[in-house]
């Protein structure tokens, strides 16, 4: 090749060292060092074999299957770049009482714990921690047992499990039964519904946390609780109160809902040239959360070339509990304005319509879904939201348009409420965004590796939100615990947060059922185990 052995032997004592610079982690003891005890402690504290090739993962053994392992379903590139902090070492439980082990060796050795199960944390808190060293991630992945009970239409379903598992394992089973989650097929089951969980069916069975029966924790103590055992107060803290501050899911035992055999999906996508004056997306505001429940459209606005410029384009994404003609009825009567026609609708299975809401392509077979990956590329991005309560004039409407084709790749989604949201109390889960709204806002904007210009972009974005101001919920600004927001305030270093502080996100996300999360994390984790930069603090 050319190349010299000294010069090739020097170029690779070169690269080792910058790798192990990069990533080790050497707090008072090194990372190996600390690996090596926490494996000590684990055989102490389980019977369960975990062969180390399989279930741990460090920079200091294999930098390259540690790299791999780490980036395997993280989500948000920006939290996998060379400054970003890295764990010291990755274990992948093969065994519920691997992570009660887990966690009592952590406590005994003084290490901070993330814990991931689909890596879609909008922050990267499930795999990155700026206020705590030395830190190690705890990846669920192989926890992924999914057991239906069709007789009681229930399920238990592991946290490493993907929501797209879950589906197409519901419908091995019935072709009408499905379960109320998430629209993206790659998410994590076991973080997914400590935030909420929405989806297509959210306007007529609501959340995935509405539909959940019981669940599985291991607690900050290393014990495995049922609802019976952890009690009400935290079994209505896990869902919707956000992951990383009660323990840690193991399970979930849901309640799977009814399905018709065939529903009906399309999408109908405008430019601004084929919406003038914005007449029909200013409709959608005025009906999509009094349609029928069973009727779902979100906006997805996008940019697009457009004769050597560009464009914003709005696509309506729908899902029909019911077969076309039923849809056509309900559209022509009230939202004629968008002219659905038989066409633009395909008629599928419930399974199928997850495959089509999630975004691959058409004719995709649904197998897919036990894949656990997404149809789209991996990105930098980063995300906000909003929730909105009255409809959003026409000054507000060309301005959005006016900031959307300012950015390279800019997305921002608008899902609708009503139906089951606006039936439930705000207090029923933490999840407190019901009655009174019209939709909300998921604003992203995304950017490749190539692409250098970080601050430019998250400027735009914090521009758009701030522009959005007069037309979102006030006092306070609610958001989207799933869509995790740092901008919106964190806990500090060393955890050094006081509850004032905290209020100020804790509001947006949770609204008034903030305190009653604090209460329940002050009687639960008074020493603050589990934690990250918003996990609810005790007082």
């Amino acid at each position: 090749m050319g190349i010299s052995k000294p010069s090739s032997a020097f170029s690779f004592l070169l690269i080792f060292t910058l790798y192990f610079s990069l990533y080790t982690i050497t707090p008072t003891t090194s990372a190996a060092s600390l690996q090596d005890q926490f494996i000590n402690c684990l055989h102490k504290n389980t019977h369960v074999s975990f062969p180390l090739e399989s279930t741990f993962f460090a920079p200091a053994k294999n930098v390259s299957m540690f790299s791999e392992v780490l980036q395997s379903t993280a989500q948000n590139l920006r939290y996998l770049t060379k400054s970003m902090p890295k764990p010291g070492f990755i274990f992948k439980p093969l065994h519920e009482s691997h992570v009660q082990a887990s966690i009592i060796c952590s406590k005994k050795l003084g290490t901070h714990v993330r814990v991931r199960s689909g890596g879609h944390d909008y922050e990267g808190l499930s795999y990155v921690s700026e206020i705590e060293k030395p830190f190690i991630v705890m990846d669920l992945s192989k926890l992924r047992k999914v057991n239906i009970n069709i007789k009681d239409n229930s399920a238990w379903v592991q946290a490493g499990a993907t929501v797209g598992e879950l589906y197409y394992r519901i419908a091995e089973k019935s072709r009408v039964h499905g379960f109320p989650a998430g629209l993206c097929s790659s998410l994590g089951i076991g973080g997914h519904i400590t935030g909420g969980a929405y989806g297509s069916m959210m306007r007529k069975y609501g959340l995935g946390a509405d539909n959940v029966l019981d669940a599985k924790i291991v607690d900050a103590n290393g014990k495995i609780l049922d609802r019976k055992a952890m009690g009400e107060d935290t079994f209505w803290a896990i869902r919707g109160g956000a992951g990383g501050s009660f323990g840690i899911i193991l399970e979930w035992k849901i309640k799977l809902v009814p399905v018709p055999k065939t529903v009906t999906v399309f999408t109908v996508t405008k430019t601004l040239q084929q919406d003038p004056g914005n007449k029909i997306l200013s409709k959608w505001q005025m009906v999509a959360d009094k349609l029928v429940d069973e009727l779902f459209i979100r906006v997805i606005f996008n940019v697009a070339a457009n004769n050597g410029s560009k464009t914003a384009t709005t696509s309506y994404n729908s899902v029909f509990l019911g077969n076309k003609g039923m849809l056509m009825n309900v559209m022509d009567k009230s939202f004629p304005e968008l002219g659905l026609t038989p066409k633009d609708c395909i008629e599928m299975s419930w399974l199928e319509s997850i495959v089509y809401i999630s975004g691959f392509a058409s004719r995709t077979p649904t197998k897919v879904l036990l894949q656990g990956k997404s149809p789209f590329p991996k990105n930098n991005f980063k995300a906000k939201s909003d929730f909105v309560k009255k409809p959003i004039p026409q000054s507000g409407l060309k301005g959005i348009f006016k900031k959307l084709l300012k950015e390279d790749n800019p997305m921002m989604i608008w899902n609708p409420y009503g139906g089951m949201m606006a039936k439930i109390p705000e207090s029923q889960i933490p999840f407190p965004h019901r009655k009174g709204v019209l939709f909300k806002i998921q604003y992203v904007t995304n950017w490749p590796d190539s692409d250098r210009r970080t601050s430019r972009h998250i400027k735009w974005i914090r521009d758009l939100y701030s522009f959005m101001t007069p037309y979102v919920s006030t006092n306070p600004r609610q958001a989207y615990v799933n869509y995790r927001d740092l901008d919106l305030g964190q806990n500090k270093k060393n955890c050094k947060s006081t509850i004032n502080q905290a209020r100020v996100w804790g509001a947006s996300y949770f609204k008034g059922n903030f305190e009653r999360l604090v209460n329940i994390k002050t009687k639960v984790d008074p020493n603050n185990f589990f934690r990250h930069e918003q996990s609810i603090p005790p007082m």
